[in-house]
């Protein structure tokens, strides 16, 4: 079986919204804006588990990422 067969799982707004502790309208800004990956199924939006993921990944303090006394 192929990566490729895998079936993607999906989160709702709601969840989204749950998950990054934001509200849902912010949720919807950042689906429209292009910040957030989705996929609209009929009138509502399904966010892939990866693109919330890569998000928090991408969102990270890159203050905290270096090292100590590395700060300019």
């Amino acid at each position: 079986m192929s990566i490729a067969n895998l079936p993607t799982a999906y989160l709702t707004i709601a969840e989204v919204a749950a998950a990054l502790r934001l509200s849902k309208m912010t949720v919807y800004r950042m689906v429209r804006a292009g910040t957030l990956a989705a996929d609209r199924f009929g009138k509502s939006y399904r966010v892939p588990e990866s693109a919330v993921e890569e998000y928090i990944r991408a969102s990270g303090n890159p203050a905290a990422e270096e090292p100590p006394g590395q700060r300019g």
